[in-house]
């Protein structure tokens, strides 16, 4: 009998690689600097183990791809939000990866929570984890509130792109760190053993949560009471004012951001605390008239579709992803900066025998159960299926370590490489490019350059494309 379970990456991978090795499970792979995705117990050589994502761990068990999981009871929350009756089953707290779900507020947003219920427009709540934002605004009878899902940083969003933010934090002092003011604990989370609740009962899965239970500590979660408390800081209320022709730009973390500093730094503007080795996102630009915060590329269409944003750096391959799900949205490309070049590629595994479109079509018409599409693209994912006449599929989204799936739990993946290195080495084909992607500038289409702020924008655009083209 095989069992399949679907370990972490990421923050919970020390500690779970630590709780296995006190199990006695013998994974001699299962560490940061691995580089498989696929692991071999000594001990137990009937499990299947792949690492995933966090995120998408929750997923995978309640799908039935895997029996048992390790995440954060904050994912498995999430999912429940929105599909209580999943099949899942929470068998233990790890006692490890401890913290907590907070709401919370910029310091000058909201003094407490009587104006917070006073409010009468819409209450703009930003977080990773949407389907928990919604049921706590639906819970505590927000009458008006919109919830904005982002990829990460959401720390950075208020109080001039958001109202409020869920945010995960190993205590309230943390949130202090990036200027948050907490206003409710929503969820007390740790890591988690979690099984597919088919698999519980059909399986015989006694000796490995045995082994896991045995050495993992005794914990309980408890889902805190979502009702509002006087727990908010008495702070006045100081809405940040921006000029109206100050442009209000969102520049990209992670590895974009060397290039887009080499880029400022070519058109000879200067910016301070960027990157930032104490993860401040606010940095300041020596430019008059401009405003600064650093986001996820994939966060960035949407915010600046809504009007959160007038100006940023993204990648093509993340607009394209917005364009295709929302075709009217507002939004265009103003300057290619010629910086993040990758392709964005149609992947299978080796062990296939499909070698381009054409054997992929006919692979995927001749099967009785849909083609499984995995990537971070879902919008693009489900284009290229459908332009290529791809039968019966559906779209399976990732939160990264894409390669992870294939063959196992997806037959396609699209994904980006630069060099296809990565791919090659986890025993996967590059069948078809869709397209290239580079770093791109953008912008509102409906922007009045005409306005004082147009003319900033002009001034700005033409000074990147200087240096872009010098």
């Amino acid at each position: 009998m095989t069992v399949k379970i679907a370990l972490p990456k990421g923050r919970l991978l020390p500690q779970t690689a630590a709780l296995l090795r006190k199990a006695g499970w013998e994974l001699d792979e299962y560490h940061g600097k691995a580089r498989s995705y696929r692991l071999k117990s000594r001990r137990f050589a009937e499990l299947l183990i792949k690492v995933f994502q966090e995120k998408d761990i929750p997923i995978q068990v309640a799908t039935g791809n895997y029996d048992l999981g390790i995440c954060g009871l904050d994912w498995v929350e999430e999912l429940l939000a929105k599909y209580p009756s999943s099949a899942l089953i929470k068998v233990k707290s790890l006692g490890f990866g401890e913290g907590a779900l907070y709401l919370a507020a910029a310091p000058s947003a909201i003094a407490n929570f009587a104006d917070l219920r006073a409010e009468t427009g819409v209450i703009r709540i930003v977080s990773e984890y949407p389907n928990l934002a919604e049921s706590f605004a639906l819970k505590t009878r927000l009458s008006r509130f919109s919830i904005f899902p982002v990829w990460g940083g959401a720390e950075v969003y208020p109080p001039e792109n958001a109202d409020l933010v869920l945010i995960a934090g190993q205590d309230r002092a943390e949130l202090g760190h990036v200027d948050l003011v907490p206003l409710s604990k929503v969820l007390d989370f740790s890591a988690y053993l979690i099984a597919n609740q088919d698999s519980w009962e059909a399986k015989d899965l006694e000796q490995f949560v045995a082994s896991i239970c045995a050495v993992g500590s005794e914990r309980t979660y408890r889902k805190v009471s979502s009702q509002l408390s006087g727990e908010a800081k008495k702070t006045p209320v100081e809405k940040l004012e921006i000029a109206e022709d100050t442009i209000r730009l969102a520049l990209p973390d992670g590895h974009q951001q060397s290039p887009t500093l080499e880029l400022l730094n070519k058109a000879v503007i200067k910016i301070e605390g960027y990157p930032s080795a104490t993860g401040n996102r606010r940095p300041k630009m020596g430019r008059e008239g401009v405003t600064v915060k650093v986001i996820r590329p994939q966060d960035m269409p949407l915010q600046v579709a809504n009007h959160n944003f007038d100006l940023a750096i993204t990648g093509r391959d993340w607009l394209k992803e917005h364009l295709y799900q929302f075709p009217s949205s507002p939004i265009r490309e103003l300057l290619a900066l010629k910086f993040g070049w990758v392709r964005i590629v149609a992947v299978v595994s080796q062990t296939l025998p499909i070698t381009d479109v054409s054997s992929l079509r006919k692979f995927s018409t001749e099967r009785t159960v849909p083609l499984r599409v995995a990537s971070e693209y879902v919008n693009i994912a489900d284009k290229y299926a459908r332009d290529n006449h791809l039968g019966h599929y559906r779209v399976i989204p990732t939160w990264g370590a894409s390669e992870a799936f294939l063959p196992e739990d997806a037959d396609l993946l699209i994904e980006n490489t630069q060099t296809g290195q990565t791919i090659a080495r986890h025993n996967l084909r590059i069948i078809d490019t869709l397209f290239e992607s580079t770093a791109c500038l953008i912008g509102s289409a409906g922007i009045d350059f005409s306005s004082p702020k147009g003319s900033r924008i002009v001034s700005f655009v033409e000074t990147l494309r200087k240096a872009v083209e010098g």
